[in-house]
């Protein structure tokens, strides 16, 4: 299938799984309560097609960028008749339980995803749950500036003590020209230092330039781009290999090597190979090449280093670890909107609805072509936690607003007149509109002027 068509359809059948769900939390909390339902609607505009069944109109509109479910008296700007059926003839706790239907199926969906992927797949970077000791340091970078060195064990940043890779990777992501303090064991001493990272890709992430310390083991051979083997597959490297010394130099982690490769100008390295626990060794040498699309050529063997941990964990601990990762990723919004708002972050680290679409694309292909969905369960979990999390912001007309206006009616005991519901509600819809139209200009400057890739 044509990426071209490929892409927009896997983005659309994603979209359109989790409007249902989000939408079908409001819906069933509002029948289950008495409030009548009007329309249920996947998609907003002119009405395509769908079925009328009692009081509802499903339906498929014509802007697939969203959904709703339109009850009887829901609208604030229109006057309350007090028909049993009506949303504002029912006390607030129905009203709230409404309200927090939708993103509470959203997240519903991303635990129990996550939860039956882990029985058979959790899988994750091998360094990410490792002490943070530094394998390497990129000359000119952040980290390099400052006098990090390879060795470096990090014990704390920004207060917090003792951080994991994965921790350090998003503590630095978050906090592109942010100072970060970063405690560090060399030997005997304790150093401390002041960590700027640098906004790096078209997604402008923080980066402080460092690398976990870890072995080069060959997780993939590339082949060039006419498809023919790299050096390291003419030269009988395989997948499992470790690469140890590189002409009798201890070589790890792969930026290290990557720099040494440069450094040879394309001479034959003598490589220390382990393979199965037994040492070998390897003349290869290294070839220009431009595979990953980048600016000028390198000099490369061919090989990929990827560690990660594949694992397969009984339901109780799969569901457990689904909470909490699903809580981890929540913090983690929350924490860049907050920055975002602060202007502490770039708003090119928000993925929009062609980013999105791509991501989609690329993980519905992959499971064609490998028989692999579980990138695809993992990027429709986190979609669909992102928008439970979003649609629980305090912003009115989304459900946190909604949220957000009943609780003060509660706190005054009466209702917030109709003229300044409207004030506020056209308000939230303007800020919408702005936010929506940002983004979605991010994801096309992303895509057609920073580096990014059309499918």
């Amino acid at each position: 299938m044509s990426p071209y068509l490929l892409y927009p359809l896997s983005f659309l059948a994603v979209l359109g799984l989790l409007i249902v769900v989000h939408e079908w939390g409001h819906y069933a909390a509002a029948k289950l309560l008495g409030v009548r339902v009007e329309v249920f609607s996947v998609g907003f505009g002119p009405r395509l097609f769908g079925f009328r069944k009692g009081d509802t109109d499903y339906r498929v509109a014509l802007i697939p960028l969203g959904g709703y479910v339109k009850m009887s008296g829901e609208n604030p700007m229109e006057p309350a008749t007090g028909d049993p059926g009506e949303f504002t003839s029912h006390p607030r706790w129905h009203r709230f339980l409404i309200a927090i239907a939708g993103p509470f199926m959203n997240v519903a969906l991303a635990v129990g995803l996550l939860t039956a992927l882990y029985t058979v797949h959790f899988e994750r970077p091998a360094a990410w749950d490792e002490p943070a000791l530094v394998g390497w340091v990129k000359a000119e970078s952040p980290a390099a500036k400052v006098g990090m060195q390879p060795g470096d064990l990090i014990t704390s940043i920004d207060g917090l003590a003792n951080p994991k890779w994965e921790q350090i990777y998003y503590k630095t992501a978050l906090n592109a020209n942010q100072p970060l303090s970063v405690v560090a064991q060399r030997g005997g001493q304790t150093l401390n230092f002041t960590v700027v990272p640098e906004p790096v890709g078209i997604d402008r992430n923080g980066s402080a330039g460092w690398t976990p310390d870890e072995p080069v083991e060959i997780t993939a051979l590339t082949k060039d781009a006419s498809s023919k083997d790299m050096p390291a597959a003419k030269a009988g490297l395989q997948v499992g290999d470790v690469i140890a010394e590189a002409d009798g130099k201890a070589i790890h982690p792969l930026a290290a090597l990557q720099k040494y490769l440069q450094e040879t100008k394309g001479k034959p390295v003598d490589f220390t190979i382990l393979r199965h626990g037994k040492e070998m060794k390897v003349a290869v040498q290294p070839i220009l090449d431009n595979a990953d699309g980048g600016k000028e050529p390198v000099y490369r063997i061919g090989v990929i280093s990827y560690r990660v941990k594949v694992l397969h964990l009984p339901l109780r601990e799969a569901w457990s670890t689904s909470l909490s990762e699903n809580r981890k990723s929540s913090f983690l919004v929350l924490e860049l909107l907050n920055k975002l708002a602060h202007g502490k972050v770039s708003i090119r680290q928000v993925e929009g609805p062609i980013r999105i679409g791509q991501a989609a694309g690329d993980a519905v292909e992959e499971g064609l072509q490998d028989k692999s969905w579980f990138h695809l369960m993992e990027l429709v979990a986190a979609i669909s936690l992102n928008l439970g999390v979003f649609n629980l912001l305090p912003i009115p007309i989304m459900d946190g607003g909604v949220i957000m206006l009943l609780c003060f009616e509660g706190l005054m005991r009466r209702d917030i007149s109709l003229v300044v519901k409207e004030r506020i509600y056209q308000t939230a819809f303007v800020f919408l509109i702005i936010f929506a139209s940002v983004v979605i200009f991010n994801d096309v400057s992303k895509v057609f002027f920073s580096g990014g890739r059309l499918p």
